[in-house]
């Protein structure tokens, strides 16, 4: 029997652990704890004081940053609050003993990272190519990283791959619906890259209702006002905002297609899994993880471009919505992203 491991578990700041609405890192961060738990490892979760979990809680601010508008509404001063957690986090980790840091901070940490005493681990929840950031990545090379997606390793092939680890979901408050209702959802981020307008340009030429739950960023509202919005008539097109996660598995389950013409090489998509968790098929741009994720013609159809995706529309009748489910069942499991991190923690120990 392989002994129970003490483990910290890095966190951003910019959402609390679970986030109470939009937040996938960091609802992934909170399934992994709340399984090792089960599984009798003791956690430490480093995370903003708001944050809910069985772990002990080091809360490296008070509130999630997002929370705090005199900091939210700036994008340097949110970096300086980053950096000013993370130096927060080394000087804590190094007080205390751990067998394994688990950092989900990406390249933030990794700069600190010759200053710690116990071995680190991080999964990449983000693309690999962003510039700057692979400076940090290429020099920390032979730092253990974990991808999300095989997919995702493709900018960088040569870091110190030491796992790949899908994410996973709790199954079980995702109801199944086996009989939708008539529209398309559209879930996510109102972000270029996410595909918001090429979403509404579907929907119009399928004549469907479209009901669209996302998160504005700071980043995006420009983007949203100029392009997005205008194409919102609230009757076929209709934005709900963001919304929690009650209201996020209704609009799931009762739709006909989840739409995800994604415009970037997406790493994973927690919004991709999700809606096959309800049954919902999903249609996506050929980008990213998209081959790994959704099974074409079995839980969805993965498309190049809008005119394919409207003929896939028409076709979505032909999906059995019960081997959406049974995909997600076999392979999005937050028990199986466990057994694979635990797999992950052990090969880092051996090596040690």
């Amino acid at each position: 029997m392989k002994k129970k491991l003490k483990i910290a578990q890095l966190a951003p700041f910019e959402e609390k652990v679970p986030p109470a609405k939009y937040g996938g890192v960091e609802l992934i961060i909170y399934n992994i704890i709340e399984e090792l738990i089960k599984r009798g490892h003791k956690v430490t979760l480093f995370a903003t004081g708001d944050s809910k979990t069985s772990a002990k809680l080091f809360p490296v601010f008070p509130k999630s940053l997002r929370s705090l508008p005199e900091i939210s509404s700036d994008l340097k001063t949110r970096e300086a609050y980053k950096i000013f957690g993370v130096t927060e986090i080394i000087t804590a980790l190094n007080k205390e003993k751990f067998d394994i840091i688990h950092n989900h901070i990406n390249w933030r940490i990794l700069a600190f990272s010759p200053f710690l005493k116990d071995p680190l681990v991080t999964t990449l929840h983000g693309t690999l190519n962003i510039k700057y950031q692979n400076l940090f990545f290429k020099k920390f090379s032979k730092q253990s990283y974990v991808s999300i997606s095989k997919s995702q390793r493709k900018p960088l092939p040569n870091l110190n791959f030491i796992g790949n680890v899908y994410n996973g979901i709790d199954i079980n408050i995702f109801s199944f619906n086996k009989k939708p209702k008539n529209y398309l959802a559209f879930l996510g981020r109102m972000s270029p890259e996410k595909g918001p307008v090429e979403a509404i340009k579907i929907a119009k030429r399928v004549k469907m209702k479209l009901i669209m739950a996302a998160k504005i960023d700071i980043v995006d509202k420009k983007y949203f006002s100029k392009q997005v919005k205008p194409l919102i008539d609230e009757k076929q097109i209709k934005f709900i905002g963001e919304i929690g996660h009650k209201k996020k598995v209704e609009l799931l389950k009762n739709a006909k297609a989840l739409i995800a013409p994604i415009q970037w090489e997406e790493p994973f998509g927690l919004f991709l899994i999700e809606p096959m968790a309800c049954g919902t098929p999903v249609i996506v741009f050929d980008r990213g993880s998209a081959r790994e994720i959704v099974k074409d013609g079995k839980t969805g159809f993965i498309v190049k471009n809008i005119s394919e995706a409207v003929k896939a529309v028409k076709k979505i009748n032909r999906i059995d919505r019960m081997d959406c489910r049974k995909h997600v069942e076999k392979n999005f499991t937050v028990e199986r992203m466990v057994d694979e991190y635990e797999k992950v923690y052990y090969k880092i120990l051996n090596k040690k």
